[in-house]
């Protein structure tokens, strides 16, 4: 479990990383907004937690900037801030939780705690496919790191069929029923329409089960 933390206050911040890590997580710290941000483009985390006022980029604009990009990190804010405009514009962009200065340090990782409970119940719906590709079932879009990619609509079909039955065989007739509305196409044009959808990927992840159907199998 990897943590992400933007806390300007040097004392605060070595306090918290001290006492996450001696709980079990891998903690980077950073004081300036910038300095964050560039990280999280090279390293994979699994939570984030944001003071509001730090130099370069706040921790409010720092998670706007971030949804705009579709990077979609459970986040805790950490602030004295109290006014609720500031409050109300952290949940707006998507922040999961609220933390007011002082607080208790096992008051933080109880946040974190219910915090993850909470994503892994949504990450149910997330089929990891690769390193790179995940299907997102609930909201129906195919990612690339984390980023939706664009695809037509009956690619869109395809690949969803694909990852709710991820290493199982989608036959011939699943996909006719699921894709085609039962109309009946023969192989060759659905053999011809699975080629442009791995064209349209970055990756091979479809495998031809000859005669039979296809299957995305997890790399």
């Amino acid at each position: 479990m990897r943590i992400l933390l933007l806390e300007d206050e040097l004392m605060l911040q070595n306090a918290i990383v001290e006492y996450l890590t001696t709980t079990g997580y891998i903690v980077d710290a950073f004081e300036d907004g910038e300095e964050a941000y560039e990280q999280i483009h090279k390293t994979s985390y699994d939570l984030f937690i944001f003071d509001i006022n730090t130099p370069s980029i706040d921790g409010l604009s720092l998670l706007e900037k971030l949804q705009k990009e579709k990077i979609h990190i459970p986040t805790v804010f950490i602030s004295a801030i109290t006014q609720i405009e500031q409050i109300s514009k952290a949940y707006e962009l998507g922040c999961y939780d609220y933390l007011k200065k002082p607080f208790h340090l096992k008051e933080l990782t109880l946040h974190i705690e219910r915090l993850l409970k909470m994503a892994d119940i949504q990450s149910k719906s997330m089929v990891k496919l690769s390193k790179m590709y995940s299907y997102d079932l609930e909201k129906d879009r195919l990612l690339f790191d984390n980023v939706e990619q664009e695809l037509k609509p009956k690619h869109q079909q395809i690949m969803r069929l694909l990852a709710s039955n991820l290493e199982r065989v989608v036959d011939f007739d699943m996909l006719r029923h699921y894709v085609w509305d039962d109309i009946h196409v023969d192989a060759a044009t659905i053999r011809a329409e699975m080629h442009r959808v791995r064209q349209a990927l970055k990756e091979d992840l479809i495998v031809s089960i000859k005669g039979i159907g296809y299957k995305l199998t997890k790399h």
